[in-house]
């Protein structure tokens, strides 16, 4: 069984997706949270599952700070991480686990479960492939937030290539547990004009409301793979998902010309 060869994984993109120091991304991302609101009182209705942005937070920090305070009165319940994005930088098939016994942001070093990883290996599209981690920021983006609403918890970052909806939502299924968070990182459709990008992130939304992951493309969902397989997995245990947040690029900038779109979406 392949094993890890590099103890640490340098972060990827701090200082482009977020800050790069420690105290100004702690600050930014506690800022973050509260303005997101106070989580709800009982934990009975904390997610199982998010699907949550990945772009830079000025972008889309909104979004996900919606989500990951859904999350905070599970803080010393998950132990467990399983991340899901896509694959933006290579051409994979399959699904890849990094070399990496750990991933670091300036807020520290997050640790590869090695339980999940050999469970994860036991899975016949699972596979280790630095390359495709190695400048992916899917993944990255999510753990300083995750680093602030959760208290001792490990990760098992997996990246998404060609596979269908059903080995993926399998894959998903073996680490559906009680301390276990399942967080699928993807943005929505990329580069239309405003009114066009609106229509089709709420067809969208529709779509993963009614778990239908047959209508889920690459051209309405940059994380299409990861998110089919866990509409997959609603549909076949009765999950309903429930949009949190929806907004995009042009939000920010005030261009409405070529606009990315943001949702966040929860699962009970």
């Amino acid at each position: 069984m392949p094993q890890a060869t590099n103890s640490v994984r340098p972060p990827a993109v701090a200082g482009r997706f977020y800050p790069g120091k420690a105290e100004e991304l702690r600050r930014t991302v506690e800022e973050l949270l509260a303005e997101a609101g106070e989580p709800a009182a009982d934990p009975a209705q904390a997610p199982r599952a998010l699907v949550l942005p990945h772009a830079g937070y000025p972008f889309s920090g909104t979004a996900a700070a919606r989500g990951y305070q859904r999350i905070a009165p599970l803080r010393e319940q998950l132990r467990h991480v399983v991340l899901l994005g896509p694959a933006h930088f290579a051409d994979l098939r399959g699904i890849a686990l990094p070399e990496a016994e750990g991933l670091a942001t300036p807020l520290g070093t997050v640790p590869v479960s090695e339980a999940l990883r050999e469970r994860a290996l036991t899975h016949p599209e699972v596979h280790v492939d630095g390359g495709a981690h190695a400048q992916e920021h899917s993944l990255e983006v999510q753990l300083p937030f995750l680093q602030e609403v959760l208290a001792d918890f490990d990760v098992l970052p997996l990246v998404v290539g060609r596979t269908t909806p059903q080995s993926c939502g399998e894959l998903i299924e073996r680490f559906w547990q009680e301390d276990t968070l399942i967080l699928v990182s993807s943005d929505l459709s990329h580069f239309h004009d405003d009114t066009t990008a609106r229509r089709i992130d709420a067809e969208t939304t529709a779509a993963i409301e009614s778990g239908t992951f047959e209508e889920i493309t690459p051209e309405r969902a940059c994380g299409a793979a990861p998110l089919r397989g866990l509409l997959w997995l609603a549909r076949k245990h009765g999950l309903q998902a429930y949009t949190i947040a929806q907004c995009n690029s042009g939000d920010v900038t005030g261009d409405r010309s070529a606009v990315v779109g943001y949702g966040s979406y929860v699962f009970h």
